[in-house]
């Protein structure tokens, strides 16, 4: 009873001070002197320190020390083992020999202060001031060997080495590294840490000589300005050395603080970021080509923020525009990097299509330094100020655009419009600098990528035609890959190949059904039933139904897709998911089919009865087999065995299972949340989808994708089950294993996904799913990849004169084939509005006219015509509910007369206005139909701006007309 007694006072007594554990214990030295830890336990502690660095590792070291039946004498082992591994101050702790308080508070400040210079620490000669450091024993032999050891991963890395190494030393260590920074000829560090070039030796403190040591002590107890806590030294020598009075104080670590974190000292760049970020700094334009997990955004900040101080030590003012193509990484790059590290210093702003502020993008780039914003939202107002329907906004007047994920400028995406419009005016002041004139001033240009792509190429002639084509569109001077040295943590690749189901039963009814639907609608498909190609040719023929108001027919196609999509979740899923997926889409579209109001009866088709009912006769059998797991698909337990075994040989697992469709993320989470087995090695599940509204299932919201992500990232789930969404851009955490289900896209996407496995020792891993093609598609992009490696160094090599001929070949050829196709093309937005007619998908019943749509904030499309209230139900919806500053969303708006639901209702400042989705209607013009319109911003014709006064006043009056 006394041991077990004595071990829970040590127990306790490590848990106190594992605070002061983690800062003073090196995990490696120490690993090598505790004998009663088992090898497995070790390797784990060593991998997190390679992963995650030593103070990560000292909670893992902790953990195995810990862990009960404890072997006799392991408490004084462990305290004997930090000694000899020079952790002298961890052992003291333990041992309670504890510090004055006052030298404890002076030393943590002396460490804060270390932490806060590091960003001007890490220039020094690190190789000599680690000999001074040993000779002065502030570090060991080992310590010394490990930081200027010749494959370290950089100057900048080996003195951030020796930083952490020397804070370790018991209290007094400050003064002596001050010293050394002295002897060293480091003047501008020795004073920045609070050295004087004027100090006094003597061993009488009365006495005073002009032959000084600059090393003075800098933690004098009764000298109040030295509120840093400098701490005290034991050695006899140096408690002799006293400040002159013309020494220069000591900073206050809070002055140093606001110094250094307001704009600078926080962004810390490692040795391959700098050398990438050079040539951006010297003003060039330039590709930032580095693994997904490489720091890009990082690097940004860091260019973004020498831009601005140069552009103002200058007197000139600096304005910098971020572009990204999706709305979560405008909140993601504002709230993560460009705001946290610039805020201090200069105004940043992020705006996006669902933006809250309310006022003009031209007023947020003149008011701000940094503005984040989708491209889209740059190009609509630049075309703004070229049609001079208000004052838009200049390239002239931004001084740096950086464009992420750049590998998007090509033909026909919103990048390359608003490139083309910066290399026309690069072209112009070619000509206006040949006629001697003043020249229109150009941003800089900074793309980010990782990958660039080779587009179609199987050659590597034609691969770098391609990479050449997009440095010409963003006008780079040269594509930065940068060395990541030991910094790169490739991931293990496997390929998990899958037997196909000897029968299929459930999913044989669910064929039946279709072929029967077929019949029924005269339908002869062109693909095999449950591929993505049979997807496409329901899309098509259910578009041309729409148009041709062949009602059966498009009803019955959104019943095929209904069908297709659930074969798919079979046989990547289990078939009950499929089956809950279709019965749930039974009962949305039975309940749409009921109104609120019970006098009032919406219409089912001849056609909807017999598509119900073909359904209802065979729920009962589907139901059935979906609960017989010997028809299972492979692919699902493979997964299993997969996912299984990351949780149980790591330590820390963390993973993404990357799967196709929105319903397949779905269920494979609540799959993984309902098997036990998955639960009892402490898997925490959650999905992350898309945004888009493409899709039969519900898009997610980016504060809905936000707040997964925030839990990934804090541990609270620790397996993500995503769609494409988080291949790109998402800023998601190091995981250990990926896991592709299924999923083989691009050569892109494969290196965006591959790239979430960065921590050290991952696995990358691709599971075979019945009609995916991964394996044959994996061979090629593998194939891909090198040929974009191999183009690029190709290109990095090129003569710098014939690179700048094949890149102005190129854009002078985008030119031409730009004003080619702005004469050929036919005017935007000709149409009136009164010509354009909007009728019920669904049943074909008239809505109303383009007349009757007018826009609020440039995105929302409202009907204002007082009759339409008459052709619409509204339902309650609380999946709807949005609330921002000036609008409410809340209840959906269906057709009284088929149930086909329209748009939502929309609260703006106190008035209703039914909002539209152009998708639910078919759209004439002219008395041409067209189906396929799914933004509004594709129509031909301008709308209305929503008049807020007016609507008010008339609703004022109708209102005064009711009363009287």
């Amino acid at each position: 009873m006394a041991v077990d007694g004595d071990d829970l006072i040590h127990e306790n007594l490590i848990e106190s001070f594992r605070p002061r554990l983690r800062t003073y214990v090196a995990v490696q030295p120490v690993l090598d002197l505790l004998h009663f830890l088992e090898p497995e336990e070790k390797e784990r502690v060593r991998q997190r320190a390679r992963n995650d660095g030593n103070s990560a590792a000292v909670d893992v070291l902790i953990g195995a020390v810990l862990r009960k039946p404890h072997p006799a004498g392991w408490f004084q082992a462990f305290v004997d083992a930090l000694s000899n591994a020079e952790c002298r101050q961890a052992a003291n702790y333990l041992r309670q020999k504890l510090p004055d308080p006052e030298v404890e508070a002076k030393n943590d400040n002396c460490m804060r202060m270390i932490d806060i210079l590091v960003p001007s620490l890490v220039g020094m000669n690190t190789k000599e001031v680690c000999m001074h450091c040993f000779s002065r024993k502030l570090i060991t032999k080992d310590d010394r060997d490990e930081v200027s050891t010749p494959d370290n991963q950089g100057l900048r890395d080996a003195a951030r080495e020796l930083l952490k190494r020397i804070v370790r030393c018991p209290p007094g260590w400050y003064s002596e590294f001050v010293q050394i920074l002295f002897d060293t000829e480091h003047v501008d560090l020795y004073k920045l840490m609070g050295g004087s070039s004027t100090f006094v030796l003597s061993p009488d403190p009365v006495k005073k000589s002009p032959e000084s040591s600059p090393c003075q002590l800098l933690d004098q107890k009764d000298n109040e300005d030295d509120i840093t806590g400098t701490a005290s030294l034991k050695s006899s020598s140096v408690d002799q050395y006293v400040l002159s009075l013309n020494c220069i104080s000591f900073p206050n670590v809070l002055d140093v603080a606001k110094h250094f974190c307001s704009d600078k000292a926080d962004i810390v760049l490692r040795d391959y970021q700098m050398d990438v970020a050079k040539p951006a700094l010297e003003g060039k334009n330039i590709i930032i080509c580095l693994p997904t997990g490489s720091g890009k955004t990082r690097v940004a900040v860091y260019i973004t923020r020498e831009h601005l101080d140069h552009r103002r030590a200058e007197g000139k003012t600096g304005k910098v525009v971020i572009l990204v193509n999706t709305v979560p990484l405008v909140e993601q790059h504002y709230a993560t990097e460009f705001h946290r590290f610039l805020k201090h210093a200069y105004k940043v702003e992020r705006v996006s299509g669902k933006s809250m502020l309310k006022i003009s993008f031209t007023e947020i780039v003149k008011k701000n330094d940094v503005v984040i914003c989708t491209a889209q939202i740059l190009e609509n107002y630049l075309e703004r100020s070229v049609k001079g329907e208000d004052e838009g906004v200049h390239l002239k007047d931004i001084t740096l655009i950086i464009i992420d994920e750049c590998h998007h400028t090509k033909k026909g995406e919103v990048y390359n419009r608003v490139m083309m419009r910066y290399l026309k005016q690069k072209n112009r002041n070619r000509m206006l600098k040949k006629e001697q004139k003043e020249i229109v001033p150009l941003p800089q240009i900074l793309g980010m990528t990782a990958s660039l792509g080779v587009g179609d190429a199987t050659k590597l002639k034609t691969a770098e035609k391609n990479i050449l084509q997009i440095c010409a569109n963003l006008d780079a001077s040269q594509i930065q890959t940068g060395n990541l040295k030991n910094y790169s943590n490739e991931p293990e690749k496997k390929i998990v190949l899958v037997e196909d189901k000897e029968k299929d039963p459930f999913g044989d009814v669910i064929k039946n059904i279709m072929n029967v639907i077929h019949i029924y609608a005269n339908l002869s498909p062109t693909s095999e039933l449950g591929s993505q190609n049979y997807e496409q040719w329901v899309v098509q023929s259910e578009q041309q139904a729409a148009k041709e108001e062949a009602q059966e027919v498009r009803i019955c196609m959104e019943h095929l897709r209904r069908y297709n999509d659930a074969l798919i979740v079979s046989n990547t899923i289990r078939m009950r998911d499929a089956f809950r997926f279709l019965e749930k889409k039974h009962k949305e579209e039975m309940k749409s089919k009921t109104s609120p109001d019970e006098d009032h009866v919406i219409n089912i088709t001849d056609t909807e009865r017999v598509l119900f009912n073909l359904f209802q006769d065979n729920k009962e059998e589907l139901e059935k087999l979906s609960q017989n797991q010997s028809y299972e698909n492979d692919s699902l337990s493979k997964l299993q065995t997969n996912v299984l075994y990351q949780f149980t040989t790591r330590e820390d697992a963390r993973g993404i299972v990357f799967t196709k469709m929105r319903q397949s993320a779905i269920a494979l989470s609540h799959w993984i949340q309902e098997n036990p087995k998955f639960g009892d090695v402490g898997v925490k599940v959650s999905y992350v989808i898309g945004g888009g509204d493409q899709s039969v299932v519900k898009p997610m919201t980016p504060a809905e994708q936000k707040d997964v992500l925030s839990k990934f990232r804090s541990g609270a789930v620790n397996l993500l089950i995503a769609t494409s969404v988080a291949q790109e851009g998402l800023d998601i955490p190091a995981c250990n294993f990926v896991i592709c289900y299924g999923l083989v896209t691009n050569e892109i996407a494969m290196i965006q996904a591959r790239g979430r496995a960065r921590a050290k020792n991952s696995n990358y891993i691709v599971i075979e799913v019945k009609g995916s093609g991964v394996t044959e598609k994996e061979s090629v992009n593998e194939y891909r990849v090198k040929l974009m490696t191999d183009a690029i160094a190709r290109i990095r090599a090129l003569d710098p004169a014939e690179y700048r001929t094949k890149i102005e070949g190129f854009q002078i050829q985008a030119i031409l084939e730009d004003k080619m196709r702005m004469t050929t093309k036919k005017p935007a937005k000709n149409e009136l509005p009164s010509e354009v007619k909007l009728s019920c998908r669904h049943c074909s019943k008239f809505v109303c006219t383009g007349d009757d749509i007018h826009i609020i904030e440039d995105m929302h499309h409202v009907n204002v015509s007082s009759q339409f209230r008459e052709l619409f139900i509204q339902k309650e919806n609380t999946a709807l509910q949005e609330r921002l500053l000036d609008y409410e969303m809340n209840g959906s708006l269906v057709c009284k007369d088929c149930g086909l639901k329209w748009g939502a209702m929309m609260m703006y400042r106190g008035i209703q206005c039914p909002c539209l989705n152009v998708k639910n209607f078919v759209v004439t013009i002219k008395e041409k139909k067209f189906s396929n319109y799914t933004k509004w911003r594709e129509l031909p014709t301008k709308f209305q701006a929503f008049d807020y006064i007016e609507h008010a006043n008339r609703l004022a009056q109708l209102s005064i007309d009711e009363e009287a």
